[in-house]
């Protein structure tokens, strides 16, 4: 698990380039077959969710331009894949995580363990024999489902 502290740059968009380089440095050094992205959600500052939406944009073109398809997952349903509950606390998270991968996650890196547990979620999601991964969202599936809703 790394971590990409970007609180010593000032430019939000030198932010998103140096997502960008190194989810496209992670995608060329592992080839992975999917990128399982967290879909954003409103909680009580705006500003908040238009910056994840462009530092997921970041990841998502990246992953997008080596062919990677990108699925999303909702909080809720990462944390019932992972704990069994909608509503688990980020601890709660946590520790499961660390349990199943049988790491030690140190406690200011309690928002990477989102990450994991979405990862997590996507591996129950592909081999559960109960669920469909038509639950989660490609965004190839979404454009051949709705050709209408994309501009030219």
């Amino acid at each position: 698990m790394g971590v990409l502290d970007l609180r010593k740059i000032d430019s939000p968009y030198a932010k998103l380039q140096l997502i960008y380089e190194k989810v496209n440095a992670l995608v060329e050094l592992y080839s992975p077959d999917d990128l399982a992205i967290e879909a954003p959600f409103y909680a009580k500052n705006a500003q908040v969710i238009f910056k994840l939406g462009r530092a997921q944009g970041a990841a998502i073109i990246a992953a997008s331009k080596r062919g990677v398809p990108v699925y999303e997952y909702a909080p809720r349903k990462a944390k019932m894949a992972i704990c069994g509950n909608g509503a688990a606390s980020k601890e709660q998270v946590a520790l499961i995580v660390e349990r199943t991968l049988g790491i030690k996650i140190v406690a200011e890196h309690l928002d990477a363990t989102d990450a994991l547990a979405i990862a997590m979620c996507h591996f129950y999601q592909l081999t559960s024999p109960l669920s469909s991964t038509s639950a989660s969202t490609s965004w190839e599936k979404f454009l051949e489902a709705n050709p209408d809703r994309v501009k030219k």
